[in-house]
């Protein structure tokens, strides 16, 4: 199996989405059609609830995982070097992964923001940058409030320990490459935070104004 086929495989794989699976599950919901249009997991749990947002995301960073991981995991011939050539595994089927649940070939190439499929990227390639990236996330979202900016932060954190940690420059290209394509698909929060308008995770959000009691 080439590096070639292995990436179109994730690719196939990234664009189920988990929304849309359950939504059709769930007597043909398109949380697309519902609050922000996003078909991720953020939209998911303010327009369904918590048990339709679990299983998106169960989904969504299962696959992740599945791709960078599993389908990953076998050694490749004709690349120099065991271990390079597993990490340039990983490191396409972890974006191709993500390419797929932002623009999925099943659903018209419309899904969602990739971060949850990030998280199960993260964790079949690299699972000891889980931990950090994620704690950036929860502060961000503690401090401010803002689930896309803390989305943002946290794949640019996860570029930034990757640089510092230095193992495998294709694991760098990739979180790289998943930081911009994370940024790239937050772009209408960066404009609605710099509108006023983005809604706020208030539940984690530290500094939520509180209501007065009568």
């Amino acid at each position: 199996m080439t590096l070639l086929i292995r990436a179109v495989l994730a690719y196939l794989l990234g664009s189920f989405i988990g929304s849309l699976i359950v939504g059709r599950l769930r007597g043909g919901i398109d949380i697309r059609m519902l609050g922000s249009g996003n078909a991720g997991g953020t939209n998911a749990l303010r327009t369904q609830g918590k048990a339709f947002a679990f299983w998106v995301m169960l989904i969504d960073i299962g696959k992740g995982w599945l791709a960078a991981g599993p389908l990953a995991a076998a050694p490749l011939p004709g690349l120099a070097g065991a271990a390079q050539g597993q990490a340039w595994s990983v490191a396409a089927c972890g974006i191709a992964v993500i390419l797929g649940h932002v623009y999925p070939l099943w659903y018209g190439f419309k899904g969602g923001k990739g971060v949850a499929t990030l998280v199960g990227a993260v964790l079949g390639a690299a699972p000891m940058l889980l931990a950090p990236t994620l704690a950036v996330w929860l502060a961000t979202v503690m401090l401010c409030g803002y689930v896309g900016l803390a989305s943002m932060l946290a794949a640019l954190a996860l570029a930034a320990l990757e640089a510092w940690q230095g193992t495998h420059a294709p694991l760098l290209w990739f979180a790289v490459l998943a930081a911009a394509l994370i940024v790239f698909t937050h772009r209408s929060n960066i404009a609605r935070m710099c509108a006023g308008t983005e809604p706020r995770a208030r539940r984690l959000w530290l500094f939520a104004p509180r209501a007065r009691s009568s």
